[in-house]
């Protein structure tokens, strides 16, 4: 094993923040000291021009000096039996450099401990879950002990367990040491099977099946029978939900019969490339709408980022494995969490009843979780565009008397919709002798038994099981999955996959037997043909471990070398691991040992004769009434706008990539100044045409602990408020997704879970006309341990989560919250569809107080929810709206709030029409019955009201209030003003949690900076200058000659930003054509061949070896590869682009680009946190023709990256490049001045460098995305006389006319 030091790996405030948690532990830590050190396996010894070369790949990153180690070491690596995700891009990245000796390239952290005296092992022991995770990483004491990393073991043998002679005992005693969570009557049903084989069962056998029959997988509560105090149900929880589907199916055209359900979506022109030239062209046809809402919530519970990345990654696999390919689009996520406890900010609610040390603290989750989620979405190229995000935690009344409910069994919602084509909805047939092929990443020792241990309350399964069943995220892996995907149903009736699975929970156990099953087939499958990193495992490891990135597919033998060619290209490995066969059996043999591991009937495995049967007593129970006569005013608005269910959700979203594609139109960020409170998401379903989609969750859980019902009707209810503001032609269009957690067989908890799938799937739905075609349930959520002498538990309330997707007629008439102040005198209209009622059960208001209510929000009339739905619908369409924001966490007080910071303004709100006196004002304000405000011009006020009361909603609708230009929000009753606070104070009360958890997790000088910005009361938000019309075609001319130069859309494996950039360069008159870097290296294709380059943004080998540096290093040390670029880089005739990864590609060819000598590298965000966000950017004086008469001008841009700080070699670099005229754009504050202020400039670069120019301006590079805004429907935020054209297409058409 080669040894070689790296950077270090904590930057100040990274390693300031590491010390002072050091010192809790161990006051007598001094100082620490962390730095990368590279392991090297290699087959064979290097060349002295190898290994320069190797340690010349090695060197990444920020330049940043090094220290002399000192202290007491300690090496966190990967955890054996593990190739980390970063192992196994250096090592492509170092074969694709030339370096074939070299078997394995893996990195650790060597944290360099100083003391005045070393530490004790009971004083290390404390430390250590401070410098490692302790579910993926491990701790050796020294460097060369990490060598077992690399060490090769024989595979371990199979088990049998011997029911014939143990009988129920033995298979009892395997139940509890695998960790199966099998049932009473499973166990029974094993025995009695594998006697009549007259056998006994591997560990294989019963690992698969355990996966395969559990809750998890085979949703046994949901299609039980049921009898309620005695008395039959007619249906099961599944009959109800299929009610749904089967009074309101219309244009559903795939439920619950696949990975994800589908339905119809719009015909429009499809861009993507060919499958001969690789050239893009528009296609037209239907393009239909996958849904998916999954939950991950035991992983996240132990180990948060793994968990929630594995949880996003595997709901974007159940949507590419849909029919017979998919292609995701947009996400969504929630997380419910138990109190957060911020040291420092700890509220007056807060409980302080403890945790089990065996999960992680709801704070922890909050702050490691969603990163992994949006780490996951962003490698992988998916924006995450709507959410969910709920702290509760209190002791309530119930069935099982006085206990605390909560979420330290968390939720993590990973959702979203994707596109798939008509005729792929269905899956096809595996015809005999199919190629059975597993997709993807090799099996590798993590996420053993996820399946059944996510079916199991925390606490009650070993702790090293839990630890064994967490998963490990590689996006970009399931990117290069996805690509040959993406190739096969981009060929239509062509395309090669018959059928497709994804692998989630069982792994390939579960994976495969699903797959022959649901094709209608069995399978005779080779253990040792599965892509295996980790040889020492045993059969049941290298069969059921759930590594992920992975998919299982049929491929008919004559399209095999097809699929292996669209394989090759895109660097995705695949094993044909089987062939389908004609009997329905089962057949997984090990040539290694010579054996079956598996040897069954399918019947076997799939055939579980006992049915669940559930017996419910009811239970009553009383919870408090909630009186609010002595609440202060003051007070409760504080603490209301201060609950994270209710205040700014920020910190989850800027963290989130919301403009990959090219094709999102609202994201949660509203308005010039930004600010995260979008009721609903829209995409458009095209880059030409302004059909769409749009997506939109709801929930509300607490109201459950009184009335469960009722908080499955307002979730429900919630979702249509939201997407009332997407313009959508009818109210069934929505279809819904729900989410079902509860603690089965708690006390009360069966009846609830019952009521409430009754009140939604027999009642509601079918009264709106919606239908509900895919969902997901879990039903353990209940943590218990023991404190000391103390038995502790905490039990979620019955949740139910709906998420709602629907087709959008017109995504240019989205509404958002933000009130205009330029449009004259206007007025806040209140549709109040509580109808008065003002119930304040566990609203956001009980919750600040500790307190319950025995009334709660509920849908009065569904038959009044259509007509508000329908009501909204008209109105936009006519143009009466001019800003839309629904009633519900928070009440009416929160929902003109976060109207009046999306537009700056002061708001007066009038109660005398919600309010009877003093007392009940309370009540009007915070109360969350369902309604809305509308923003609409006074002197269309009565009009309005008017089209209101013809609808049949005139009772409940009322003026409520008007704009101030105090900036002030202001509350009246009774000619007297009861409440008065600037709206900059209240914006900081409601944006305080979002900061206090970025300064913990990110640079808290760039979280305190944005908190700052707030008070900024004068801040004119985003806005445009031009110094040119953006409405002139100025390539109009030369695509009307009929000459299209061909461009090459350049991609690395991990580049995901490719598709939006050809099509911006297709709209200026090219020819895009798809070029992977394997088909340069390969020489297929040649770069003299195109007049034009361009490189993507994205993840290149997932930025390992520094951001966009493995891309260039695979470039540079590659003679191939570098005589290409070095060839096209000195031509007189050529253009070049780069943005983001591209960008920082490019900065790093410097050496073989004429004019390149002052570029910096640009290298992680002062921040140290992806920033998703958008920012203003001004062009400068240079020579670049992609910015030719952009001078001056202002304009905003989507910024989405990690690593975008411009580090120049030295200052004298920075000046020189100035001077020479090499910078091409700077980030400027909303005043126009260039800027280092966070978050205008979002990465902290010098003098706000955005971008630059090569001397002669044929090639630019630049972090920020003109191919996502080249439309003006793209801006999140954009002026309303922007037409169809966005500002940055002028770039674009600039390189046109360069060619003409």
């Amino acid at each position: 094993m080669l040894i070689l030091r790296g950077a270090p790996a904590f930057s100040d405030f990274r390693k300031s923040k590491l010390l002072s948690a050091l010192k809790q532990q161990v006051s007598a830590i001094s100082s620490v000291y962390v730095e990368y050190m590279h392991l090297v396996e290699l087959q064979e010894a290097q060349s002295a021009s190898d290994q320069a070369k190797l340690e010349a790949i090695l060197q990444y990153g920020p330049n940043v000096a090094k220290e002399d180690p000192a202290g007491q070491m300690l090496f966190v690596t990967p955890r054996e039996g593990t190739i980390s995700p970063w192992s196994s891009k250096a090592t492509d990245i170092a074969k694709n450099c030339g370096l074939g000796q070299i078997t394995r390239l893996e990195r650790g952290a060597a944290v360099y401990i100083h003391a005045e005296q070393p530490l004790s092992e009971q004083e290390l022991n404390s430390i250590l879950p401070l410098i490692h995770d302790r579910m993926v990483e491990q701790v050796f004491g020294s460097v060369e002990a990490a060598s077992v990393l690399f060490e090769q073991t024989e595979p371990a043998p199979m088990q049998r367990v011997d029911i014939l002679k143990e009988g129920k005992s033995g298979l009892v005693a395997a139940n509890e040491a695998l960790g199966l969570a099998l049932a009473d009557d499973e166990i029974d049903y094993l025995v009695e099977s594998f006697q009549g084989l007259n056998r006994n069962p591997s560990d294989v056998e019963l690992m698969m099946f355990a996966q395969a029959n559990s809750e998890h997988c085979r949703h046994k509560i949901f299609n039980a029978s049921w009898d309620i105090d005695g008395e039959a149900q007619e249906k099961s929880l599944f009959s109800m939900i299929r009610n749904t589907n089967e009074l309101g199916g219309e244009n559903v055209l795939s439920a619950y019969k696949d990975n994800a359900a589908v339905i119809v979506g719009s015909k429009v022109p499809r861009f993507y490339p060919s499958q001969n030239a690789h050239q893009y062209t528009y296609n037209q046809e239907s393009v239909d709408i996958l849904i998916k809402v999954e939950t991950h919530n035991h992983p996240t519970a132990i180990a948060p980022f793994s968990g929630a990345a594995t949880g996003s990654g595997g709901e974007i696999r159940d949507e590419g494995a849909t029919g017979r390919g998919g292609k995701p689009k947009a996400g969504l996520t929630g997380f419910s969490v138990s109190d957060l406890k911020i040291p420092g900010y700890e509220q007056p609610w807060e409980s302080n009843y403890g945790k089990p040390d065996r999960i992680v603290s709801a704070l922890d989750i909050m702050i490691e979780g969603p990163i992994g989620g949006a780490a996951f979405n962003n490698e992988f190229g998916r924006p995450n565009l709507s959410g969910y995000f709920r702290t509760f935690e209190q002791e309530v009344n119930g069935a099982a008397g006085l206990e605390v409910r909560g979420y330290h069994k968390p939720i993590m919602i990973a959702g979203g919709m994707g596109n798939i084509r008509a005729e792929h909805v269905e899956k096809g047939d595996i015809a005999v002798g199919a190629k059975l092929i597993c997709l993807g990443g090799p099996a590798m020792l993590i996420g053993l038994g996820g399946g059944a241990a996510s079916s199991m309350a925390s606490g009650s399964s070993a702790e090293s099981l839990d630890f064994a069943s967490v998963q490990r995220g590689n996006p970009e892996m399931e990117r290069r999955c996805q690509e040959v995907i993406d190739r096969c149903w981009q060929m239509g009736e062509d395309n090669p996959i018959s059928f497709i699975h994804d692998v989630g929970a069982g792994g390939l156990s579960n994976a495969f037997p699903e797959l022959v099953k649901d094709g209608g087939r069995g399978g005779n499958f080779e253990l040792r043909n599965v892509n295996n990193d980790e040889p020492g495992m045993s059969p049941l490891g290298v069969w059921s471990n759930e590594s992920q990135e992975r998919y299982v597919l049929a491929v008919d033998p004559e399209n095999l070398q097809l699929f292996s060619d669209l394989c090759e290209r895109e660097r995705c490995p695949f094993a044909v691991v089987g062939e389908a066969i004609d009997e329905q059996h089962l057949t997984l043999n090990d040539k290694h040992f010579d054996n079956k591991p598996v040897d069954l009937p399918m019947d076997v495995l799939f055939g579980k004769a006992p049915k669940m049967h559930r017996s419910v007593i009811r239970q009553e129970y009383s919870v408090k009434e909630f009186d609010t006569s002595k609440l202060a005013l003051t007070e409760a608005v504080e603490r209301v706008l201060s609950l994270p269910s209710v205040a700014s959700k920020s910190f989850l979203i800027t963290i989130g990539d919301r403009t990959i594609t090219g094709q999102v139109v609202r994201d949660q960020m509203v308005g010039p100044w930004q600010v995260p409170v979008a009721d609903c998401a829209v995409t458009s379903a095209s880059y030409q045409g302004y059909r769409g989609e749009a997506m939109a969750m709801g929930e509300r859980t607490p109201i459950a602990l009184v009335d469960a019902a009722a908080s499955g009707r307002m979730a429900i209810a919630e979702t249509l408020t939201n997407m009332a503001c997407a313009p959508i032609a009818d109210i069934s269009d929505i279809k819904l997704s729900a989410n079902w957690m509860v603690a089965a067989g708690h006390a009360g908890e069966d009846e609830k879970l019952y009521d409430t799938v009754k009140a939604v799937g027999m009642e509601l739905c079918p009264a709106l006309g919606i239908t509900i075609p895919v969902g997901k349930d879990s039903m353990s959520m209940r943590t218990q341990w023991q404190d000391g002498e103390e038995q502790k538990s905490v039990t979620s309330p019955m949740s139910v989560v709906i998420s709602g997707f629907a087709p959008v007629t017109d995504v240019r008439k989205s509404l958002t919250p933000q009130l205009r102040t330029d449009l004259g005198e206007t007025d806040l209209i209140l549709i109040d569809l509580g109808e008065g009622k003002n119930r304040l059960g566990l609203s956001a208001l009980a919750q600040v107080y500790n307190e319950v209510g025995q009334q709660v929000a509920d849908v009065n009339s569904p038959e009044l929810l259509k007509t508000f739905f329908a009501a909204i619908q008209a109105l936009n369409e006519q143009g009466h709206i001019i800003a839309y924001h629904d009633r519900s966490d928070g009440g009416l007080l929160a929902t003109v709030a976060e109207m009046c910071f999306a537009g700056h303004s002061g708001v007066d709100i009038n109660l005398d029409m919600l309010a009877n006196d003093d007392e009940s004002c309370i009540g009007a304000l915070f109360n969350e019955e369902l309604g809305g405000v509308i923003q609409v011009a006074k002197d269309k006020t009565i009009e309005v009201l008017t089209e209101l009361n013809a609808a049949g909603l005139g009772d409940i609708s009322s003026v409520i209030g008007s704009l101030n230009w105090d900036d002030e929000l202001r509350i009246h009753f009774d000619d007297e003003e009861i409440y008065s606070e600037k709206r900059v104070a209240l914006q900081k009360i409601w944006s305080r949690t979002s900061y206090e958890v970025q300064k913990l997790r990110d640079n808290p000088e760039c979280a305190e900076q944005e908190y700052n910005a707030i008070d900024d009361v004068e801040d004119p938000g985003l806005n445009v200058s031009l110094s040119f019309d953006i409405n002139e075609d100025i390539a109009a001319p030369y695509i009307a000659s009929g000459v299209r130069p061909k461009i090459a859309v350049l991609r690395e494996q991990g580049v995901n930003g490719q598709i939006e950039m050809a099509a911006a360069f297709d709209k200026a008159g090219f020819n895009s054509v798809d070029v992977h870097m394997s088909d340069i290296l390969a020489q297929r294709v040649s770069l003299e061949d195109f007049q034009a380059m361009v490189a993507c943004g994205g993840f290149s080998y997932g930025d390992v070896l520094g951001a966009g540096e493995g891309w260039a290093k695979s470039v540079l040390f590659n003679s191939v590869a570098r005589d290409q670029f070095e060839r096209y880089f000195e031509r007189s005739d050529s253009l070049s682009l780069g943005v983001c990864n591209g960008c920082q590609m490019i900065s790093n060819l410097q050496q073989i680009i004429p004019g390149a000598d002052h570029w910096p590298k640009f290298v992680r965000n002062k921040s140290e946190q992806f920033e998703g966000r958008v920012a203003l950017v001004k062009v400068q004086k240079s020579n670049s023709i992609f910015l030719n008469g952009m001078q001056d001008s202002i304009m905003p841009i989507a910024i989405a990256h990690g690593e975008g700080h411009a580090q120049f070699a030295s200052s004298q670099d920075l000046s020189l490049a100035t001077d020479s005229g090499s910078v091409a754009l700077r980030y400027v504050d909303n005043r126009g001045q260039a800027t280092e202020q966070y978050p205008q400039n979002p990465n902290g670069s010098p003098q706000g460098v955005a971008g630059m120019s090569s001397l002669d301006g044929r090639v630019t590079i630049m972090m920020p995305h003109p191919e996502r805004v080249f439309r003006a429907v793209q801006n999140s935020w954009a002026p309303d006389e922007w037409q169809e054209d966005g500002a940055w297409m002028r770039l674009f058409r600039n390189a046109r006319k360069e060619l003409s």
